[in-house]
């Protein structure tokens, strides 16, 4: 039903990422054939053959060359059939769009870019060690609407340390005056195994200031709200509908197919995660192995990955569809937390469908943790 392809290389290190990637590109040409026999190789693993949605993640994947597209573009035709109504998202630094770019990504079919943006703000910019420039962070949203590409969404992030709100309302500003339909805004976290996470530990920086990134998520939200922009779901927003469909598959925990190192799958009775090291997932694959690990699902693993995607939707959770899951009446078996919950205004159950009210939209992870199953 649906495919993501990770794509593990950078030109450049972010200081906050801590997604799987290299800064090195001399693999890539064989990370890309391995991507291809691991396609071949777990072409069963999806029910459905037919993909309705197809996304190159990463990392950084435009960097692809017409080489690289050409050999992952033939081998998903050899094993799956795709929708003639497929969306296929390429993630892309605003640096590689150029003309000659884009219109390469619309030959194999790419009609959708989203577009690593994060701050129009130079100083800003250079704070979390983004490779682009704020002009080109403009620029490129512009080239690829000219180019015909109107299926666009960008990242930003918030709470990046600032004396006000100022720059935060201005990226605000500029991401919603490029006549855009959708936008994904992100909270600055420092993570362990990243720049910011050794800063942090040797004392260079400080933590992030709860108090300042929940006011900019207010910002962010009313911002939005004003501009016709519908929170669908905690860090997406949309207009005209255009909410993202391949992310929305796994909040609505549809099967899908990652392939490439550190990707992960998911098809209702496990998840499966592939080992995040290039070298290593090259020396599997030339073996004719795909380096994964296989955790088994159990019914409360199912209900509780339910509430923690679902309760961060527009959709909810569906009442009937847990007390099925559960084999028992869910209301009332959490009736304790709940009812704390709907005190506290956190949450709401309407249409028999439990809901985050706008004030739990700022503690939604806990929300549905507290309801998890033992």
């Amino acid at each position: 039903m649906h495919l993501y392809i990770h794509i593990p290389f950078c030109r450049q290190a972010c200081h906050y990422c801590d997604f799987h990637f290299s800064t090195s590109l001399k693999l890539k040409r064989e990370i890309i054939i391995a991507i291809c026999q691991e396609i071949k190789l777990r072409r069963g693993y999806l029910q459905h053959k037919q993909l309705e949605t197809i996304y190159f993640g990463g990392g950084t994947p435009s960097l692809l060359d017409e080489h690289d597209l050409a050999l992952i573009f033939e081998t998903i035709y050899q094993c799956f059939s795709v929708n003639e109504g497929a969306e296929i998202t390429l993630e892309a630094n605003p640096d590689d769009l150029t003309k000659e770019k884009i219109i390469l990504f619309q030959q194999f079919g790419i009609n959708r870019l989203s577009i690593g943006i994060q701050s129009f703000n130079e100083n800003h910019l250079k704070k979390i060690n983004r490779i682009h420039t704020a002009q080109e962070a403009e620029t490129c949203v512009k080239l690829s609407q000219d180019s015909g590409i109107h299926n666009l969404t960008v990242d930003l992030i918030y709470a990046i340390p600032s004396e006000s709100h100022a720059i935060f309302e201005n990226d605000l500003l500029k991401a919603t005056n490029l006549g855009l339909n959708h936008i994904s805004a992100y909270c600055l976290t420092i993570e362990p195994k990243t720049v910011f996470g050794n800063w942090l530990k040797q004392g260079k920086i400080e933590v992030i200031n709860d108090e300042f990134a929940s006011q900019q998520f207010e910002i962010l939200v009313k911002h939005l709200a004003d501009n016709g922009f519908e929170q669908y779901e905690i860090s997406n927003f949309a207009r005209n509908n255009q909410y993202a469909r391949h992310n929305t598959s796994y909040w609505k925990q549809e099967e899908y197919l990652g392939v490439g190192p550190s990707a992960h799958s998911f098809n209702h009775q496990s998840r499966q995660y592939n080992i995040a090291s290039n070298a290593q997932y090259l020396k599997s694959l030339e073996k004719g192995l795909v380096p994964t690990t296989i955790e088994l699902l159990t019914n409360e693993d199912r209900i509780n990955e339910y509430l923690l995607t679902g309760l961060r939707t527009k959709w909810g959770c569906d009442v009937e569809k847990l007390n099925q899951m559960l084999g028992n009446n869910f209301l009332d078996y959490q009736k304790d937390i709940l009812a704390s919950q709907f005190v506290e205004k956190l949450i709401y159950l309407k249409s028999n469908t439990l809901l985050i009210t706008e004030k739990g939209k700022l503690f939604v992870d806990r929300i549905a943790s507290d309801l998890f199953i033992a």
